[in-house]
């Protein structure tokens, strides 16, 4: 990256890694910029107090997103890009598991509340999901045979379990839904 600003953007079109030239609306850019939207809260979560094995796996999810990234766009293009892999997708299922082995068992619905720390990692669960659903939006024979999709889902369920972790870690409970009567 030689220079940040390329002026190319400026009547609302974008290159894809491949050098196509795209509306900045298109659904590829569309979702990688809810990655980036999820990324950049992950910089902000790693920037409240946490303990640094904590910091390690949020750091690895932001390299991850990278390369999720890289695969939009590049357009599964494997060629041209790194791609998330059923391994990504392993490595978010042992995280949840070992998480939620620390956790109490939800019985009821929580709010998305508790630590400064907790409550971001719950925005960063939210954005995961947007990007999922931006993710959905790609019409396109590459995207029903990458393992983004499917990684994007355990993602939001791994920042979920690590909200709840972050929670219990600052000794607070569970902030539950009440329903109404």
């Amino acid at each position: 990256m030689s220079q940040i600003y390329t002026r190319r953007g400026d009547h609302g079109e974008t290159s894809c890694a491949d050098g196509s030239s795209v509306p900045k609306n298109n659904p590829i850019i569309e979702c990688n910029g809810a990655i980036d939207e999820c990324n950049c809260a992950l910089g902000v979560a790693r920037s409240h107090a946490i303990d640094s094995e904590l910091d390690t796996v949020l750091k690895q999810i932001q390299n991850e997103l990278f390369i999720a990234g890289a695969e939009i766009s590049a357009q599964g293009d494997t060629t041209h890009s790194l791609c998330i892999t059923q391994m990504h997708i392993v490595a978010l299922e042992t995280l949840i598991d070992e998480t939620e082995e620390h956790l109490e068992p939800l019985t009821q619905f929580i709010l998305p509340a508790g630590s400064p720390l907790s409550a971001q990692l719950h925005v960063c669960r939210s954005l995961a999901r947007r990007a999922e659903r931006r993710c959905a939006d790609i019409q396109a024979n590459w995207i029903d045979e990458s393992a983004l999709p499917a990684y994007l889902n355990r993602l939001s369920d791994a920042l979920f379990m690590l909200a709840r972790l972050a929670c219990k870690q600052a000794g607070q409970p569970d902030d539950t839904w009440i329903a109404p009567n």
